[in-house]
Formats: C-alpha cells, sequence, structure tokens
C-alpha cells in the first residue's frame, strides 16, 4: 500500500519517466539473472517473469499458472517438507524464511538449485498477508562449486587425519598463531590463544635444535621465502618426538604477511629410517667381511697352501689365459714341469716337516729365478711348474733351467743337517694359433719323464717321438686294465725235470696276457708298463689263484704235480696284508714256491719282506732265488733267507758246452748250493748237450726248451701222459726253437 507521499511523488511523474524507470528496473532484474513472482492473495492473480521461466526450462511465451501443487510436485523430495514449511513462515511474515534454498526439477529432467527470496510487502484489514513479492535465482554453478569445495576439504581433512598432518597460520607482523586441532596433538598441547600458541611452540622445541630452527625460520621471514625442516620437540608428557615442518609464505588480501605451513610426526619413520640404516651399514660390514672371507677362500682356493705359489686351479686359468694372448699376439709359451729328484728320502730319514722346509725352499728358489712376469705354481707334491712368455727362446729357457736346477743343488742346512736334493725339468713350447695349452702341458710331462729316465739332475726339451712311445704306453696301460677286468691274464706251465732221472719234479707258471686282438703275449710286452701301473702284484695273485684251480683239476684227472712255483713281486712281497691273503687260499703244504727275482735286493730287505718271508715258511711255501749269478745277492742273503731252491740265470747256462770257465761258474754255485743244502735249478736248458753236461756237474733240476716248452693247462695232462720229452733224453736230436721270454 503506498502512502500519501508517494502517491503525490508518482503524481508528479510523467509517463515518459515512469515507462524509463520500469525498463531500467527490468534490465537491470534480466541482467542479474533474477527470476521475479508476484502472488496477488486478494486477486488470486501470480506473475513470473520471463527470467523465472527460462532458469526452469519453460519458453517465455509460455503461460506459468502457479499451480501450487504441481509445483510442489517438481520440488526434490529430499527438500519438500521443507519447503512447504518455508513457505508457510514467509507467508506468515517469519523474517528467518525470507530467504531459503531448495532443488527443483527442471524442464529437461534435472535438478536446480533455487534461492528463493520473498516478503509480504501487503496486507488486508485483518492484517494477513495480501500481495508476496519475491525473487528466485538459480544458484546451480554455485552449489556445484560449493559441492566441490566441500569434497575437496573433505578429502583433505581425510588425508591429514590419515597423515596425521597439523596446520599452522602464523600473522608475521601481529605476531598470533593459529593452530588446528591436529597439530595441538601432535604438541600433546590443549587449545589456548593464537598469542600464546608461539611460545608454547618455543618452549617445545629441544635445546639442541632450537638455534638451528629459529636461524631456519628467520631466514625465511626476511627473504619472504618457502622453507622446510626437521626438528625435535619435548612434549609435555616428557616424550621426545621428531616433527618434520614445512611452510610457505604469502601476503593476504589485506596486504599482511603471512606464513602456513605443516607439521607432522615422523618420529617412528625417523626410528625405522635409523634402524634401516643401522641394518644397511651392519650388512655392509657383514657384506665387506664377507668379500673379504670370498677373496681368503679364493686366494686359498688359488693358492698352495705351504708355499703360497699358486695351485693346479690356478694354473690351469692362467694356462688359458696366456695361451690365448700368445695366440693373439703370436708369442711364445714355454713350460717348465719341473719334480725335486730324492726329495722322498729327506722325507723318510728326517720327517715331513724337513720335507715341508724344503718345498719351501725350492718355491723361494723358483720366484727368485724366474722374470716378474713368469708364472710359478706347485701343482702337488714335490712338483712345480713355470710359465714363460713372451720373447722366450729355447736358449734363454735351457739357461732357466740350469740355473734353477744349480740353484736347487746347493745343500740347505735344517735342525743339524745338510739336506740336499735336485730336480728333474722337463720343457715343452709352442706358438701361433693352433696353440694347444693342455697339449702343450702334456708335453712337458713327457719330457719330465725322459728327464728323469735319463738319470734326473738335468732338463729335457719335448720331442715329438717321445710323444708316440708314451701314447702308445697309455695304450697299453689302458688294455691292460680292461684286461685284468676280464681276466685275460692267465699261466702257462714250463715243466721241470731232475736232472737224474728227467721226472717231473713241478712246473713253473708263467704269465701270458690273452690279448683279444693280438693272441698270446708274453712278459717281455707288457712287464715294464704294468710295474708304471703298480699292477705286478695283481697279476701275480690271480696267476697263483689260477695255478690252484689247475692244480686241482690236474689232481682230478689223476695227475699229482708235486710242486708249483710262482713268481713274486717285490711289491706283492711288501704287502703286509700277503700272509692273510696266502692263507685264505687254502694252499696244501710243500705245494708251492714263491720265485724272488734276485734283483729284488735280497741284502736289503725292509721289516715288511722279511715277516712275510716268515708266514710263507708257516704256510709251508718254499722259496726259491730266481735268476741267481746275473745279480747281486750275496751269500750272506742265501743264508738269511735260507731258499729251498736257487735258479741260475739262463746267460750262464748257454754257453755250456763250449766255456770251460762257464762250466766251472756253474760248478761252483752248485757247489754253493749243495753245501747250503739249497736244490740249483738250471733254467734255459736247450739241448740235450746242456742236459748232458748239467747231469754231469750235479744239478738238481732242468727247465727249458730241450725238454718241455711253456704250455697252458690244458695241455699239462696230455704232455705228462705222453712222456714226449723222453725221446729227446734217449738221443733224438730235437732243434732248438726261438726262445720265449719266461
Amino acid at each position: 500500500m503506498k502512502t500519501p507521499e508517494a502517491a503525490q511523488d508518482t503524481s508528479n511523474i510523467s509517463v515518459a519517466e515512469l515507462h524509463e524507470r520500469e525498463s531500467r528496473w527490468n534490465y537491470a532484474l534480466v541482467g542479474s539473472g533474477l527470476g521475479v513472482w508476484d502472488h496477488d492473495l486478494r486477486s488470486g492473480k501470480k506473475y513470473y517473469s520471463d527470467t523465472w521461466k527460462i532458469m526452469r526450462g519453460m519458453s517465455v511465451e509460455e503461460d506459468a499458472d502457479g499451480d501450487y501443487d504441481a509445483w510442489i510436485e517438481l520440488i526434490h523430495p529430499d527438500d519438500r517438507a521443507f519447503v512447504v514449511e518455508a513457505i508457510e513462515r514467509q507467508n506468515a511474515g517469519d523474517g528467518d524464511y525470507q530467504k531459503f534454498e531448495y532443488r527443483e526439477r527442471h524442464r529437461d529432467g534435472h535438478w536446480i538449485w533455487i534461492e528463493c527470496r520473498g516478503a509480504c510487502v501487503e496486507w488486508d484489514e485483518n492484517g494477513a498477508p495480501a500481495r508476496l513479492v519475491g525473487t528466485d535465482t538459480d544458484i546451480t554453478a554455485r552449489k556445484e562449486a560449493e559441492e566441490r569445495l566441500a569434497h575437496v576439504s573433505r578429502r583433505l581433512d581425510l588425508a591429514l587425519d590419515i597423515s596425521d598432518i597439523g596446520v599452522f597460520e602464523a600473522d608475521i607482523d601481529n605476531g598470533t598463531v593459529d593452530w588446528d586441532d591436529r597439530l595441538l596433538a601432535i604438541y600433546g598441547l590443549t587449545a589456548a590463544s593464537p598469542f600464546t600458541m608461539g611460545d608454547a611452540w618455543m618452549a617445545a622445541l629441544h635445546p639442541d635444535d632450537k638455534e638451528r630452527v629459529i636461524a631456519t625460520i628467520d631466514a625465511g621471514i626476511a627473504g619472504n621465502t618457502d622453507f622446510q625442516q626437521q626438528f625435535r620437540i619435548i612434549r609435555g608428557d616428557g616424550a621426545e618426538r621428531v616433527i618434520r615442518a614445512k611452510s610457505g609464505f604469502f601476503i593476504d588480501s589485506h596486504g599482511r604477511r603471512k606464513l602456513i605451513g605443516a607439521n607432522w610426526d615422523v618420529t617412528d619413520e625417523v626410528r625405522l629410517n635409523s634402524e634401516l640404516q643401522r641394518a644397511k651399514d651392519l650388512a655392509e660390514a657383514r657384506n665387506q667381511e664377507l668379500e673379504s672371507a670370498k677373496e681368503s677362500i679364493e686366494h686359498i682356493a688359488l693358492h698352495d697352501y705351504l708355499t703360497g705359489l699358486p695351485n693346479r686351479r690356478y694354473l690351469d686359468r692362467e694356462l688359458g689365459e696366456r695361451s690365448a694372448r700368445c695366440r693373439d699376439d703370436n708369442l711364445t709359451l714355454a713350460i717348465l714341469h719341473i719334480d725335486l729328484d730324492r726329495f722322498k728320502q729327506i722325507n723318510d730319514t728326517l720327517g715331513h716337516r724337513a720335507g715341508d722346509a724344503m718345498l719351501k725352499h725350492a718355491a723361494g728358489v723358483l720366484k727368485e729365478s724366474v722374470r716378474p712376469t713368469d708364472f710359478v705354481a706347485r701343482i702337488g707334491g714335490d712338483e712345480f711348474v713355470v710359465l714363460c712368455t713372451v720373447d722366450v727362446t729355447a736358449k734363454k729357457i735351457s739357461n732357466l733351467s740350469d740355473r734353477i736346477i744349480r740353484e736347487l743343488a746347493k745343500p740347505i742346512r735344517y735342525e743339524g743337517h745338510d739336506c740336499r736334493f735336485g730336480a728333474s725339468i722337463g720343457i715343452a713350447t709352442a706358438s701361433g694359433a693352433a696353440l694347444d695349452a693342455k697339449q702343450i702341458l702334456l708335453n712337458a710331462d713327457i719330457a719330465l719323464y725322459r728327464a728323469k729316465s735319463g738319470g734326473r739332475n738335468r732338463h729335457e726339451f719335448f720331442q715329438t717321438d717321445a710323444r708316440h712311445r708314451i701314447i702308445a704306453s697309455k695304450r697299453i696301460g689302458d688294455e691292460i686294465l680292461r684286461g685284468l677286468e676280464r681276466q685275460e691274464f692267465v699261466p702257462f706251465y714250463q715243466p721241470q725235470f731232475n736232472a737224474r732221472t728227467l721226472e717231473i719234479t713241478g712246473l713253473e707258471t708263467l704269465a701270458r696276457w690273452q690279448h683279444k686282438e693280438h693272441g698270446i703275449l708274453t712278459p717281455d710286452r707288457f712287464l715294464t708298463i704294468a710295474e708304471d701301473l703298480g699292477v705286478v702284484a695283481t697279476i701275480d695273485g690271480l696267476i697263483l689263484e689260477r695255478a690252484l684251480v689247475d692244480r686241482r683239476q690236474w689232481e682230478s684227472e689223476g695227475i699229482i704235480i708235486p710242486k708249483i712255483a710262482v713268481n713274486v713281486s717285490s711289491r706283492r712281497l711288501d704287502d703286509p696284508n700277503l700272509g692273510k691273503k696266502l692263507k685264505s687260499l687254502k694252499i696244501v703244504p710243500g705245494t708251492i714256491s714263491f720265485e724272488l727275482l734276485e734283483s729284488i735286493s735280497l741284502d736289503d730287505c725292509d721289516e715288511a719282506v722279511i715277516t712275510n718271508l716268515r708266514h710263507l715258511r708257516r704256510l709251508g711255501i718254499d722259496i726259491e732265488i730266481d735268476d741267481f749269478g746275473t745279480g747281486h745277492a750275496s751269500i750272506v742273503s742265501l743264508l738269511r733267507l735260507s731258499p729251498k731252491t736257487l735258479k741260475i740265470d739262463r746267460e750262464l747256462i748257454r754257453m755250456l758246452p763250449n766255456s770251460a770257465e762257464q762250466r766251472k761258474l756253474v760248478r761252483s754255485i752248485i757247489d754253493i748250493g749243495r753245501s747250503l743244502n739249497i736244490l740249483v735249478t738250471a733254467e734255459g736248458v736247450e739241448t740235450m748237450d746242456h742236459v748232458r753236461i748239467l747231469g754231469d756237474l750235479g744239478c738238481d733240476v732242468l727247465q727249458g726248451y730241450a725238454l718241455a716248452r711253456p704250455m697252458p693247462a690244458a695241455q699239462v695232462v696230455p704232455f705228462v701222459r705222453s712222456g714226449a720229452w723222453r725221446p729227446a733224453a734217449n738221443g733224438q736230436h730235437q732243434t732248438p726253437r726261438p726262445q720265449q721270454a719266461g
């Protein structure tokens, strides 16, 4: 309802001016985005502006009837009860409801936020609202922004809660600080005024960190720059905590300098990092120890414990590297394989400590004798290897070898004893693209074998023919070992006869090799290599066992052989278990005799040999001395051993028909045997003249081709039954065949 003054003012305003004012207000309303509504409750008329319609998706030409019930259905269900109450309160003139917000469905189907502002402008005579006027504003964009801001704030709060980060804001110019609840909790404080929080923080700083922290803050404030730092605090409960802080400088809208920052408790992180660092330091220390141990183990693995020289494993690695370098650079690689002579005697007489001292001395001599670029290794026992490369020549290598031999031959004083030993050196060289390191090492070993065989204390260069001989020996050695596995070694038997009656007195077993390709082989084809292999004693044992089996077979066929003689090697005679092995064979006493080669050195028998000879006698096994007259057995050794029989070597028998001196010598041997009550056997009886002469000289037993040749076991029974040797003994001529080794 207008006042009289307003009416008077209006009456003085022209229609044009009113129209201009109305246009101005319309433009302002449209420009402001306000939708105007006007409800005249007396007349029931309702007005809605174009903007009001447009914000709801209606066209401006469309008539808005203002149906209350239909409009209420467009309100969001969650807001409907509130809007009904708000309108009632607004109509009642409640100032608290002159503005309210709600959601309404847009004509397109989506929801828009409306801010409704309205008030009663006219009342009836009863004081009831007669006219309501207001505006609606589309605040959807603002609401969405508020929602995004709320969402970001919620996420920030959640992040701060999860990370336990406390935030502060400081007014630099006013000296005030505001802390949030999280920061207060970190410091163990309760809410206080912004003026006292700075003092509380200062009091909480650890004394050892305070000066550094304040200096950092002062520098940041002075330069208006951001900064971060880490420090310790002591809370009110006495707990020490580690704080990490980051601060940023800014100027607010009023031009005041502000500092906003965050603190978070990193005590557990620092403790964990400290523990991890200690663990890392410990691990690194242990790794260092392991590395040192690894280096030590590798050094031990690659070096000889006694001399400190590289060992065989190191030699193999170095040999591969040097040979590759020699192939690439067309250099010469020389290998010296060194073996100490007479070293075993020092070990045996003075003990292993003396031997160790000599090995250390030898290692020192070798290192001092070679060039710094040469490589010296101990590959086992008393064997050493030297590798030389670059500019080596045969003359230089020869001079080096002579120098090593000369130095090692000098006497060494050890615990009051002069120790003397020498060295044999095998040398092999090669160069060019085809250089084979392993073959050179093998060649040096072959050359060493030749040096030792040639008299020791000397050096020898490798020659191809020596390699061929070694390869052949190796092949035969392998075949011997396979032959033992296949039981290819068998006894052949040569009968022995009474010199006066020509009755068979026994058989001598002779080892033969029944080779798969070459047939029957005699000992001259394999004995030397078998000795090198150390299997002669094994062959002797096999021959004895087969002879015992054959003798039992002959007995089952009615042929009794009085005695069988078998050879025994020096190594078998030195076997401490020989007596036990023989006892297990259950040999009938007096049926077996062992032939000892005179070259066994009967004068120097050790205690083991003497013990085994006693065992032989207790078992009823006779002892025979083989090849007597060509070795070095003395009369004293005959008295000491008391053999049953001695055999005169075939070399003394061969010339009997043509040499009176030989006949005198043989007679002397026979007389010695008779005087010592020892039977005498002559081997190598090739003709009937030998039979006659030896009978006249008083020999006891004869053995040779004139009467019988060596034969396999299967031929013994037929031979004995045939008496085939008697026609020859009765004067029939028999042409001797080529002699076989036996």
